[in-house]
């Protein structure tokens, strides 16, 4: 037993000290590491926050009452099971205030992963367990290579698909069904490779 809480220091020290080009999570008793996302990722992501942080942030045409952050570091046990999602919403009558340091403690009330042939193994199958056992109460797949929006909904503990979107698609999405979104304006033209 003493080694195992001798090791979850251990682990969130090296999650401090990763070079800031990699994005470090603790999910298990493991310490994973990616590098900073490619284009059509960040693009994706960067869209999609900043199409909901008018409405529901600032209240801009929209019902407001949510924070929308990219990329903090939630912990749902402290030092111990630590998550980076690519963006994460709270209701603020859940967390009325945004935490003074890194730590993100409350769960979110929705979570998007942007999906990439490096991280989608990883988002799928280890992180959207860790995110239904802590309570996550909604989540959201985008995949900018494919197109594709994929929508689940926490119900008695187990994800619920709420829709599944592609191409230029024009959606409502809970917890964001005041929105209409439009698919089209997430995907980035990507060039080709050499």
């Amino acid at each position: 037993m003493s080694a195992l809480l001798k090791s979850i220091p251990d682990l969130y020290a090296e999650l401090c000290a990763l070079p800031e080009h990699v994005t470090g999570e603790i999910i298990g008793g493991q310490l994973y590491t990616q590098p900073r996302p490619a284009g059509p990722h960040s693009i994706s992501s960067s869209t999609l926050g900043g199409e909901l942080y008018g409405p529901y942030q600032r209240g801009s045409g929209g019902p407001g009452g949510w924070w929308i952050i990219d990329e903090p570091e939630i912990h749902f046990s402290h030092d111990e099971e630590v998550c980076v999602p690519d963006i994460a919403g709270w209701r603020k009558e859940r967390m009325p205030k945004i935490p003074r340091g890194h730590r993100f403690k409350i769960v979110p009330d929705w979570i998007c992963e942007v999906l990439s042939p490096s991280t989608a193994k990883k988002d799928r199958v280890i992180k959207m367990p860790v995110y239904a056992q802590y309570g996550v109460a909604y989540l959201w797949l985008l995949d900018p290579l494919e197109r594709t929006l994929e929508a689940f909904e926490l119900r008695e503990g187990c994800w619920t698909v709420i829709g599944l979107f592609q191409d230029d698609a024009k959606v409502n999405i809970a917890p964001f069904e005041e929105l209409e979104l439009s698919l089209g304006d997430l995907w980035a033209e990507v060039e080709e490779e050499e």
